[in-house]
């Protein structure tokens, strides 16, 4: 007795909520079957079979291994009404800063003891900034590192033009 494809499609589904490697057999009735199952709403409409495969996959799959924790559940809520600050990257030895600045581009490197600049050891970016520009500057936000360096337009441009607050 041959299985038609639909069968053969439903039977796939319900075994794919108990594995991943399963949802790549499944063609793409079989997806939006097994979306419409797992994820309690219609496939979304134009989403391609092989985004179809990766989304669902990656749900099985993280519904296989317990799903997300309540803390990672509680983040994401955060992130998402923008709740959230943004973390300050991790400067560890190795690490180089670039900065132009009137138009003499300064490499900084992050090093176990500080920071090395011109061949010189200092203790802080801040430092380093103020060598550089001979005025008080935070040495994070002069190299980018921090969220307001980063994101700000203005601080880009005074970047560019090498003009001092």
């Amino acid at each position: 007795m041959q299985i038609t494809i639909e069968r053969k499609n439903k039977v796939l589904a319900r075994q794919a909520v108990h594995t991943a490697a399963t949802v790549a057999l499944l063609d793409r009735d079989g997806l939006v079957a097994l979306w419409s199952e797992i994820m309690g709403s219609p496939a979304p409409r134009g989403m391609s079979q092989a985004l179809l495969h990766a989304f669902l996959a990656f749900e099985v799959q993280q519904r296989s291994d317990g799903g997300l924790t309540k803390a990672d559940l509680d983040r994401l809520d955060r992130i998402g009404l923008g709740k959230v600050r943004a973390v300050a990257p991790k400067m560890t030895a190795g690490a180089r800063f670039l900065r132009e600045w009137n138009g003499v581009t300064h490499v900084v490197e992050r090093i176990a003891a500080g920071y090395l600049w011109n061949g010189k050891s200092f203790a802080s970016l801040s430092a380093i900034a103020k060598e550089i520009t001979g005025a008080h500057w935070s040495g994070p936000r002069f190299f980018g590192v921090s969220k307001a360096g980063a994101g700000s337009k203005s601080s880009g441009a005074r970047r560019k033009s090498g003009a001092q607050a």
